[in-house]
């Protein structure tokens, strides 16, 4: 009889019981897909049926009132830019009664022994292209002009012919699109397809907010339902776009929609309870008064409810992934250690998260907080007033949600991950077949020792 040698080596190592994942997460079971498809399937159809009936069709039009944005603007360029004292352009103030104490007496003193500048403006867009007009701008301007510079000037067809145009602002576009441009570079870099769908989905925003939100809001629509309908598409395209149509996904969409669910409630509540009418400015006060109808108190909702969908967004993703990468890590946790295990790296992701919403509304509203500290006024005072109460409530509502999103995020992905038996789990290693026939010689002539077999429970076969 032939024999074969038992192969030289290290032996082979066995099995093991169980695998790691280091991929993406494997797909939950069909039954919890279902039960997902059930919850999101209807929401995303009524969210289809709202932006079908509120489909406004774009903005109403209205005769201009030439106050404010509400202008018709055209570019233009500095042709010419000539120093002349201010006198000898009639553009000098005599102090009143030689005081220059006053902010005024100082600036009329300026405007009387200063150099001003005599600008020659060519209008570049238009009907009236290549027209020029002349425009004088004083020492204390804070907005100094240069030769060959570009800037918006505003039209006023009703006024006299050489004072129907006007400079209100320089042309900021180059700029602002080379910071674009590099901001989508560094996007698409280092995101790279993950960035590029996020790019896609912002681009989607935009679209949903400029044809959809602001003209149905200018239409009479309410502000309230035409802003949640309009984040829930935002969210479902954006995070979908980014994350996948995956159910890892979909758990982030269900803690968003409940989240976005509190804030409005929580807004409708305490916009109302403080009286916050929403009309505090130049801008909300033209709004109001070229359409009497909008809500304003419904705008200031509207605006809570989509300032606060972007940061959800990211706190409800970064819950989701971090209990499925603990399930990845640990498939044998419950989904009592999986919310446990979540909600404190949740418990950092609130500290900061919150503090980074306080730190944005306090710099967008510092020239105002400055003024209050320089009135003196009280911390009551500042708080209970509606410019800055209306920014305290933002914040607040903002926040509250925020918080509420981590445990309600945390517990429906430890219950749908740990729900799942589709994903890893202990397998036993399948036991090798037992030899057949005569234990083959080893080439010393001693019989070679047999392999030892997994039986039913690890024991070794007797021979």
């Amino acid at each position: 009889m032939t024999t074969t040698p038992p192969p030289t080596g290290p032996p082979t190592p066995e099995p093991h019981g169980h695998t790691h994942s280091h991929g993406p997460a494997a797909p939950v079971s069909q039954h919890l897909r279902k039960v997902i498809a059930a919850v999101l399937i209807p929401f995303a159809t009524a969210v289809l049926v709202g932006l079908v009936v509120l489909w406004p069709g774009g903005a109403p039009d209205h005769e201009r009132t030439g106050v404010g944005f509400d202008r018709q603007t055209q570019s233009a360029t500095v042709a010419k830019l000539e120093k002349l004292p201010c006198k000898d352009l009639n553009a000098s103030q005599t102090p009143p009664n030689g005081d220059t104490s006053t902010p005024e007496g100082q600036s009329a003193q300026s405007r009387a022994e200063g150099t001003c500048g005599k600008a020659t403006i060519k209008v570049t867009s238009g009907p009236d292209k290549g027209r020029t007009f002349t425009e004088v701008v004083q020492p204390d301007s804070p907005r100094q002009l240069r030769e060959g510079q570009g800037v918006v000037v505003a039209y006023e067809p009703k006024a006299p012919e050489g004072l129907q145009y006007s400079v209100t602002d320089v042309n900021r576009k180059f700029p602002m699109a080379l910071l674009a441009g590099i901001f989508a570079l560094a996007v698409v870099v280092v995101g790279r397809l993950r960035g590029v769908m996020a790019l896609v989905a912002l681009a989607v925003s935009f679209l949903v907010l400029t044809f959809f939100i602001l003209p149905a809001i200018l239409q009479g629509s309410n502000p309230l339902v035409v802003a949640v309908i309009g984040a829930s598409a935002i969210m479902l395209c954006a995070l979908y776009m980014c994350h996948g149509l995956t159910a890892r996904t979909s758990v982030a969409v269900l803690g968003t929609l409940i989240s976005l669910l509190l804030i409005g409630l929580l807004g409708s509540l305490f916009i109302g309870w403080a009286s916050l009418t929403g009309n505090t400015d130049d801008n909300t006060g033209l709004i109001h008064g070229l359409y009497p109808d909008i809500d304003m108190s419904g705008l200031l909702l509207a605006g809570v409810i989509i300032g606060s969908l972007g940061v959800l967004d990211d706190v409800t993703v970064t819950q989701t992934s971090a209990v499925w990468e603990l399930h990845q890590a640990n498939p044998t946790m419950g989904w009592r250690g999986l919310y446990r295990a979540g909600i404190r790296i949740g418990r950092d992701h609130i500290a900061s998260v919150v503090n980074t919403l306080v730190l944005a509304y306090a710099g967008a509203a510092l020239p105002l907080l400055l003024l209050f500290s320089i009135a003196q006024s009280s911390v009551g005072t500042v708080a209970n007033s509606e410019l800055v109460a209306e920014e305290i409530v933002r914040t607040l509502i903002g926040s509250i949600g925020l918080v509420a999103s981590v445990p309600v995020t945390t517990a429906l992905a430890a219950l749908v991950v740990s729900a799942d038996r589709s994903g890893p789990a202990l397998t036993p290693a399948p036991a090798p077949p037992a030899p057949s026939g005569p234990t083959p010689p080893a080439p010393s002539g001693r019989p070679a020792p047999r392999r030892p077999s997994l039986g039913g429970k690890g024991r070794r076969r007797k021979t």
